[in-house]
């Protein structure tokens, strides 16, 4: 299997085959456990029986993520709070789609959910008995169309070509909040500025016109990176 992962083109390029993110950085943007992201990443032996991982072909024993994993990652959240199902049952219809692409994470890239691609995700969901909760793709009126969870993630992510250069992980369609692999170590950021950062300055007494003016962004950015830490908290609270 060739590496899917290659560059994202600019003035330096950037090896997507390269770590961007710890476990633990990873868990808290994506709102999920340490505990459930090591096991799509790993899996391991539960009940005497040992399963394969979900995002990675096979266990490697480093719990960092590349930015295709994250974003893989970032999918299987969203069937996990959308659905609450047993991931690993994807687990062949993902190993199928990567023998088809040759590539290691398919679902991190473009091709799949745009013109033809998506008419082969129904194929290989019917190939793989994938149930029906599961699905990626359901056609109808024989146009194939994203179900919640897939629609939920593709709106998400900025593709260049066929990479993916940004996500989104504020859950407000409009937020203009981004990870990017190549900015910031990949943390949530808003031109080029940490909202961690800026909701640090605003705790710190400073209002949002004199941290817009620092920070050189507009007063409206500034306010959606505190809705943005804002509704972190919540998530995590919950």
């Amino acid at each position: 299997m060739r590496r899917l992962e290659r560059t994202l083109n600019g003035p330096q390029s950037f090896d997507l085959n390269q770590p961007v993110y710890s476990l633990t950085d990873a868990a808290a943007i994506l709102a999920v456990s340490r505990s459930t992201l090591g096991w799509w990443l790993e899996s391991g032996e539960r009940s005497g029986h040992h399963y394969k991982p979900v995002i990675r072909v096979e266990a490697t024993g480093d719990t960092r993520l590349t930015w295709p994993e994250f974003l893989e990652a970032g999918l299987l959240r969203q069937y996990r709070r959308n659905l609450q199902v047993r991931l690993h049952e994807i687990r062949s219809f993902v190993s199928a789609l990567r023998d088809e692409l040759g590539v290691a994470h398919p679902l991190a890239y473009a091709a799949p959910w745009v013109g033809e691609g998506r008419r082969l995700l129904v194929r290989f969901q019917e190939r793989c008995d994938l149930r029906g909760e599961l699905h990626l793709i359901a056609v109808v009126g024989g146009q194939p169309l994203l179900l919640p969870p897939a629609d939920s993630f593709v709106k998400r992510v900025e593709w260049d070509d066929d990479r993916p250069v940004a996500w989104r992980p504020h859950a407000d369609d409009a937020s203009p909040v981004r990870c990017r692999p190549d900015k910031r170590f990949g943390r949530p950021a808003i031109a080029g500025i940490s909202t961690t950062a800026i909701v640090e300055h605003l705790d710190g007494g400073e209002t949002e016109i004199e941290v817009a003016e620092q920070f050189d962004l507009a007063l409206e950015n500034v306010r959606w990176a505190v809705a943005y830490e804002t509704s972190r908290v919540a998530v995590h609270a919950a």
